[in-house]
């Protein structure tokens, strides 16, 4: 007989395959606490919580107390301590990683079988904690007792360990490892009062697969129990209904701020992913909301910065912000080199900052300069590779965390420059756009080449959607303009060339002179002498593999 209950520690199994939570066949519900089902009898000593702390959603409403409730206990609580298993006449500790807690599981071997539900009082126990409430007191004996003050009360119920260990390896080991103890019928589980309420959803959903709690705060309590004491399909139902919560900024920077062992969980990845898109979407023009992702964390910041999609001017903008953060967060240089060598600095795409910039980046005293020789001299193999090369190496990080080959969504697009100073100073431009750019543009849109440099002046190109003043009809343009900058003039001879089919070569479309001043712009309305639709056809002689490829050449007159 198929008992699909049992997921023996693989959540995927029982949460993602062919039955759903709660179904008929799953639900083992009935034999919750039930004698006649069970094996085992569990008791819950439940010790007082530590000075000033209480449960993460007791008296809370919103996600953004549990926060504030956490981060409190935090700074009272031993992250990451282990588990002890309290054994009657000799100690056997059992590791596990605990969060923000402090718990101890005991072995009892008692004659008499405890009532189902039984809440005792402490005077009814027969154990002993040292007045801190963390450490057994253990005599050579084969008896000990505890201190009556150590505990609030005491919760007996009936438990099918066969049921509990193929959900998690805590209690599989609890129950298999092969010692006397593990043989006996009285199991003692040691949690604090804060934990109360989760645990018992928890091993209610052990049996049943269902929670009876749907507050964002109650399911984050369940989460963190569920990691506790490693029952993976419940972390996967927590963080599937949490991620059909609506998200906000609050709740999406608690989710990637959870303990170290939560956020490692493949079964909550897909929440974790969900508050990273939700940020990288909320702040995806940065320079919009640039006071408030500067107060973001450290989690929060990397969200956005891992996006492609960021609209943010270039791949230099992106630079200085990061610099921006990491000095107003990290004022001491030692952990902003730490933090940008090790977090942020992966997040910067450096192949696609321009060569000036990358001038200053060889002298910025934040980053370690083994890195930035490191990271320059990559950018530079990079930007001298072949298209086809450069593609090759996008598409192998296409799937991993730091995509430094993969292009973003900017605002100005970026341009190859090469540059001559004999016997003239000449620079040849080139700039591809993609054929859902160029749609894009229509009916009067336009798109700006990143700055690039001629006699210590910057240039950029626009291209255009506008309209034929002779023959009214839309059509692509081509503009070279120069930036603001002081009153100086420059005299420059320009062309303008795109490569069309069947030959792929450079073809010339247009000649021209201008003497610049700052803020001037010249080209051409009707690059191509067509109509728009014409330009953008399916038969169109302009793109080659969805690809418009562009050509400037400027040379300055003596």
């Amino acid at each position: 007989m198929r008992i699909p209950n049992v997921d023996l520690f693989d959540p995927r199994s029982s949460m993602d395959s062919d039955f759903s939570p709660g179904a008929p066949d799953s639900d083992f519900g009935f034999a919750f606490n039930d004698s006649n089902f069970s094996d085992r009898v569990l008791r819950i000593e439940i010790m007082p919580n530590l000075p000033d702390s209480k449960s993460d959603g007791d008296g809370c409403s919103s996600i953004a107390d549990w926060a504030c409730n956490r981060k409190r206990r935090r700074e009272d609580i031993r992250k990451d301590t282990a588990a002890d298993v309290l054994l009657q006449g000799e100690e056997q500790i059992l590791h596990c990683n605990m969060p923000d807690t402090e718990d101890g599981v005991a072995y009892e071997n008692q004659d008499e079988e405890p009532e189902a539900m039984i809440e005792e009082s402490p005077s009814d126990v027969d154990f002993n904690l040292n007045e801190h409430g963390d450490e057994a007191i253990h005599g050579n004996d084969s008896s000990w007792s505890l201190d009556c003050s150590t505990l609030i009360r005491v919760k007996t119920l009936h438990i099918s360990s066969p049921i509990l260990a193929a959900k998690s390896p805590f209690f599989y080991k609890l129950f298999s490892n092969g010692m006397r103890e593990s043989e006996q019928r009285n199991v003692t589980l040691r949690i604090h009062a804060s934990e109360e309420a989760a645990l018992m959803e928890l091993l209610n959903f052990m049996y049943s697969n269902t929670l009876s709690t749907t507050t964002p705060t109650a399911l984050l309590d369940v989460l963190m129990a569920a990691d506790k004491f490693e029952v993976a399909s419940c972390m996967r139902y927590c963080s599937r209904l949490l991620r059909n919560l609506p998200m906000t900024c609050e709740s999406a920077l608690l989710y990637l701020d959870l303990p170290s062992s939560v956020l490692m969980a493949d079964a909550v990845l897909p929440l974790t992913d969900a508050a990273k898109q939700f940020l990288a979407g909320r702040y995806k023009d940065i320079t919009k909301f640039q006071e408030e992702v500067l107060s973001l964390p450290l989690a929060g910041i990397e969200a956005v910065l891992s996006s492609d999609d960021l609209q943010i001017a270039s791949e230099d903008a992106v630079y200085d912000f990061v610099l921006k953060w990491a000095r107003a967060h990290y004022p001491k240089l030692e952990e902003r080199r730490e933090i940008l060598g090790s977090r942020l600095g992966r997040l910067i795409r450096f192949p696609f900052m321009t060569c000036r910039k990358l001038k200053k980046v060889l002298t910025c005293n934040d980053f370690d300069p083994e890195l930035v020789s490191k990271v320059v001299l990559e950018s530079l193999f990079f930007k001298a590779e072949t298209p086809y090369r450069q593609r090759a190496l996008a598409a192998e990080e296409a799937n991993s965390s730091y995509r430094r080959f993969v292009e973003r969504s900017y605002k100005y697009r970026p341009v190859k420059v090469v540059e001559f100073e004999l016997p003239r100073q000449q620079c040849v431009v080139y700039l591809d756009l993609k054929r859902e750019e160029c749609a894009h543009l229509f009916p009067a849109g336009r798109v700006y080449s990143q700055a690039f440099h001629l006699g210590g002046q910057g240039f950029f190109l626009s291209a255009h959607c506008n309209m034929d003043q002779q023959n009214s009809f839309h059509c692509f343009g081509l503009f070279l303009g120069m930036q603001e900058k002081g009153s100086a003039t420059f005299a420059v001879d320009y062309e303008f060339a795109a490569r069309v089919k069947p030959t792929e070569e450079y073809v010339s479309k247009y000649k021209g002179n201008y003497t610049f001043t700052g803020g001037k712009a010249v080209g051409y309305r009707n690059l191509f002498g067509m109509p728009w639709t014409a330009f953008m056809a399916d038969d169109s002689l302009y793109f080659i593999n969805g690809i418009l490829h562009l050509r400037a050449e400027l040379t300055i007159r003596q």
